[in-house]
């Protein structure tokens, strides 16, 4: 009998190793022929460590090592199988189809679920032929503006360069996102796949995961499977014995927020110190080592592999606009469901957060959602409505960004929260452009006038706000002014509160 628990971070943090060693021990103990399998997370972080069980993957959790008696007994309360939990049964899985089914490290466990279809396709496929399959597909880069994927795999296509590059930007930094840890650790050849694709596909040879420091757990998992995959020739210099070469490495980074911005991810890469580069040149044209490269986001480069597997009108079929496919949502805050959602591109904020997310863990009302990082707007409850769309939320001055969203209940000061957005900014600046290195350290000056009572700083954090959106170098400054303005938009109160209180 199998037992699948989870080797998540999130899972481990929770207690999945003492619940993993204990059913060992105590299957060994009564003769029992248990085979544990570590897997990724379904995503469920409040029902972690959530084990399955059997043929049927009868699911249970939270597991506790008290609970693994009753476990094995088959006396333990369940919740039937996966697929029975709300939370799951909602979703609409591409990207995260096999994450917590298959073992992340097992290459024949991938392949029987689908894995290296969609490169056996593209080693038979032209690379134009491919880059108008992507192109098709509508699939968008899952930071912060929604790229196209499509015309910056053409970009590089079309340069002339002796060598080019594809990197990764795992370097996953917004509060409230966890998605790519998730990928990386629970089906990391996927990524692998995705980024060998997109090799084919541009005439590039070699690739670069830049990954941040603080996940030891995927730098281990994905260091591994990069080792897998090259002993098993779906890299190195004949991938899956075809005519194209491409090989790829893990690189670790110190965890800079600004390095989440390609320029300066690139410039970390290189071994400089992570600073945005003006922009033209492009990274397409002169990105890594001076070379045409492609950046493109974790969740990006996993998608691909799906979209080459099952065709690009299958992901286009889901979706609204020009929001096409699904996107995974990271639901974190003060929430009773916390955890990963991927569902097609449409979904109303409020759905999200009141019916799948359950509402606040506190119990008390929903004051505002923060869609985005810690860079993304306020969203009131007025704003519910707007479906989880890039042009959507944009119309209603926002942005999806990297698909988290963080949960406030109705005892948030969102003057607190308007004053950390500028802290945050300041503390994170590159330094490159004035707009963000000065206009963050003024912001939270300007915040704590309002806060002692002078309204005459409204106006001139609203100048302010409006100075860095327009003059900064990327989006660090440039986003700042939206959580900024949409808490004194939207939550005036909180703002005369502390001035009343001043007078």
């Amino acid at each position: 009998m199998k037992i699948y628990v989870p080797l998540d971070s999130a899972a481990r943090a929770l207690g999945a190793d003492a619940v993993a060693d204990a059913i060992t021990r105590e299957a060994a103990k009564r003769g029992m022929d248990v085979q544990v399998v570590r897997t990724g997370s379904r995503g469920m972080v409040w029902l972690e460590p959530l084990v399955e069980v059997g043929e049927d993957r009868a699911a249970f959790g939270p597991v506790s090592v008290a609970d693994v008696p009753a476990l094995l007994d088959g006396k333990l309360k369940g919740h039937g199988t996966v697929t029975d939990i709300p939370f799951f049964a909602k979703q609409t899985r591409l990207t995260f189809a096999r994450c917590g089914v298959i073992d992340p490290l097992d290459l024949d466990d991938y392949r029987a679920h689908g894995g290296l279809v969609g490169l056996r396709r593209a080693v038979g496929m032209t690379g134009t032929e491919i880059v108008t399959e992507v192109t098709e597909s509508g699939l968008r880069g899952r930071g912060g503006a929604g790229f196209p994927t499509g015309i910056k795999w053409n970009t590089v296509a079309g340069a002339r360069a002796d060598q080019k590059y594809i990197v990764c930007n795992a370097d996953e930094g917004d509060s409230g996102t966890f998605a790519d840890r998730m990928i990386m650790e629970g089906d990391p050849f996927t990524l692998i796949e995705g980024m060998v694709i997109a090799g084919i596909a541009v005439g590039a040879t070699k690739g670069y995961v830049y990954l941040r420091s603080e996940y030891p757990d995927a730098i281990k998992i994905m260091s591994q499977a990069v080792e897998i995959a090259r002993e098993s020739g779906v890299l190195g210099a004949a991938v899956l014995g075809s005519d194209h070469a491409f090989d790829m490495e893990i690189r670790v980074g110190a965890g800079a927020y600004v390095c989440g911005e390609e320029t300066s991810l690139l410039n970390s890469l290189e071994g400089k110190r992570g600073v945005v580069r003006a922009k033209p040149p492009l990274p397409a044209l002169e990105g890594f080592m001076g070379k045409p490269t492609v950046v493109n986001n974790v969740i990006s480069l996993a998608t691909v592999p799906v979209i080459l597997e099952k065709g690009a009108q299958h992901y286009k079929d889901f979706g609204l606009g020009r929001s096409r496919g699904t996107i995974p949502i990271q639901i974190a805050g003060n929430v009773a469901h916390g955890g990963l959602f991927e569902a097609a591109f449409g979904m109303p904020l409020g759905e999200l957060v009141d019916e799948i997310a359950g509402g606040t863990a506190t119990g008390r009302p929903v004051k505002a959602v923060q869609v985005g990082g810690p860079l993304g707007a306020y969203f009131p409850r007025a704003k519910f409505d707007t479906p989880f769309g890039y042009e959507e939320f944009d119309g209603q001055g926002g942005l999806i960004g990297h698909a988290g969203i963080v949960v406030f209940d109705d005892s948030a000061d969102m003057l607190g929260m308007a004053r950390f957005a500028m802290e945050f900014c300041a503390v994170e600046s590159c330094g490159k452009c004035t707009p963000c290195r000065i206009g963050a350290v003024r912001g939270v000056e300007t915040i704590d006038r309002i806060g002692r009572g002078d309204s005459a700083a409204v106006e001139i954090l609203t100048d302010l706000c409006d100075t860095m959106r327009d003059g900064s170098l990327c989006a660090l400054g440039g986003f700042t002014p939206f959580p900024v303005m949409s808490a004194l938009t939207h939550f005036p109160d909180d703002f005369a509160t502390k001035k009343e209180a001043a007078e």
